[in-house]
């Protein structure tokens, strides 16, 4: 199940196959670069050594990866913004043996740079084998990053599963600007494109711009984006309306609030649709291209792939635990996430007791999310089950639905919250707002989020903030607004 495996049968011979910025590429032409990389890492390392690539926004980063992958070296992506302790990390992690890129001085490895000129003339496969193909690292919430190992199987499987969802085909341009070190930007935003035979286009920045360029210049009919990025274009209504074209808005990697997917769908004259997965998983659950499109829910399993929700209660020690009940497809009930198929991870490297915790005893995979199923089978993600499943008053709350009545306030633009110890209540709901317009009233946000859900459901607390702390795919990193 060849990973690339457009790219490998010729089925990219347009001259802009693969376009990065301001280079392009067809896929004869990607795969002879790509080929010299793989002559370089089999010339300097034995093939199944880790390499690291500096993961900018570039040509030589696809070269990198492709030729490694090619060479059936594992990949490490590292984010090119990244800190010295953070890159340490990955790197001795890893056991990375090689560096593609230009080289931080603290990074001690061999350094290699692409050179996008040169060709490689003799014929090259996508090895086979089970072994891992990319190392992508956690963002470290509850200690330090762990590898998730992802093996070319897996994330093709996973491309199929979504292939089939979006009725994705060679047919399409794909188009975004998403980072090129997380399954959002690489896996699908790259990969995707490679197997499906489809053409893509990488913006660089995911700038609306740069989004309406992609769509009138190179006729984008897929765009790809986290909900900063559709914030943005649905705020700037000239750009939006160049997407009014495309096929498929598709949103990710966090939760979009509906204020934006109404924003969006009022300016393109079309819904975006979601979809939720992990680094471990790949995609499991998406809004298929014919389905219905709800704000706030991330659609139905893809093909190959199954769910289920099962009840949390609270532990001896008051910490909450998952029984081994199924939770009802009522559209309310809250239970964690579990999910198993092909798409799924081989484990963290050299972490076998962190791996196995998150392995039920039947073979499922514990998300560590939780979310609500309806008799539909659609899913909404309410939040991680650690952070965003709060218990205040003998009630569980997801912190996904408060986040949503707070966006529809017109005075707050982004909102998290958070639960927080509490004497009477056990934890105490507490909302961090932003507020571009100026404060709000507190206790009027409270009355407003108590008229829209269940009186108990309500912040017990408004924290107005200039803004939320977001890492590279735009997600809260909520543990930085807990003050417990």
């Amino acid at each position: 199940m060849p990973l690339l495996r457009a790219l490998l049968d010729g089925g990219l011979d347009d001259p802009e196959a693969v376009r990065i910025g301001d280079t392009a590429f067809s896929g004869p032409e990607l795969l002879g670069a790509a080929a010299v990389v793989a002559d370089e890492i089999g010339e300097r390392s034995a093939p199944t050594s880790p390499v690291a690539v500096s993961a900018t926004a570039s040509a030589e980063t696809v070269v990198a990866v492709v030729g490694a992958l090619l060479a059936g070296a594992p990949v490490v992506p590292v984010p090119p913004d990244s800190g010295l302790a953070e890159r340490g990390h990955l790197l001795s992690d890893s056991g990375a043996t090689t560096w593609f890129g230009d080289k931080p001085r603290d990074v001690t490895l061999p350094c290699r740079r692409v050179d996008l000129s040169r060709r490689a003339g003799h014929e090259v496969r996508e090895p086979t084998g089970d072994g891992p193909a990319l190392i992508l690292y956690t963002s470290g919430t509850t200690g330090s990053p762990k590898g998730v190992l992802l093996s070319a199987d897996a994330m093709a499987a996973g491309l199929d599963g979504l292939a089939d969802a979006w009725a994705w085909t060679a047919a399409d341009t794909l188009a975004h600007g998403l980072p090129l070190f997380h399954v959002h930007g690489l896996v699908l935003g790259v990969f995707g494109a490679l197997r499906t035979g489809s053409r893509l286009v990488h913006t660089g920045r995911p700038t609306p711009e740069n989004y309406a360029r992609a769509a009138r210049e190179h006729g984008g009919s897929l765009f790809f984006g986290v909900p900063t990025v559709w914030s943005r274009i649905g705020d700037d209504p000239a750009s939006a309306a160049a997407l009014t074209d495309a096929r498929l808005l598709v949103s990710g990697s966090a939760p979009l609030p509906v204020p934006v997917f109404e924003r969006v769908r009022e300016h393109t004259g079309q819904a975006p649709l979601e979809r939720y997965g992990m680094s471990e998983t790949m995609i499991t659950l998406a809004v298929r291209a014919d389905g219905e499109r709800r704000p706030g829910w991330v659609g139905v399993p893809v093909a190959g792939v199954e769910t289920r929700l099962r009840a949390v209660v609270d532990g001896p020690d008051g910490e909450p635990r998952t029984t081994d009940d199924d939770v009802p497809a009522d559209g309310e009930s809250i239970g964690e996430l579990q999910v198993r198929g092909p798409s799924l991870f081989d484990g963290y490297l050299n972490r076998p007791e962190a791996t196995a915790e998150t392995w039920t005893d039947d073979g499922w995979f514990r998300t560590g999310d939780a979310a609500v199923v309806d008799g539909a089978g659609y899913h909404r993600i309410v939040g991680r089950r650690s952070v965003d499943l709060i218990k205040s008053g003998g009630y569980r709350i997801g912190a996904g639905e408060v986040e949503t009545a707070l966006l529809a306030h017109a005075g707050i633009s982004e909102a998290a919250v958070v639960g927080e110890p509490d004497d009477d209540l056990g934890q105490r709901i507490v909302a961090h707002v932003v507020c571009p317009d100026g404060p709000v009233d507190a206790q009027e946000v409270m009355d407003f989020v108590g008229e829209r859900l269940s009186k108990h459901k309500r912040p017990r607390e408004v924290v107005v903030v200039d803004e939320l702390p977001r890492n590279a795919m735009g997600k809260v990193q909520k543990a930085r607004l807990r003050r417990d």
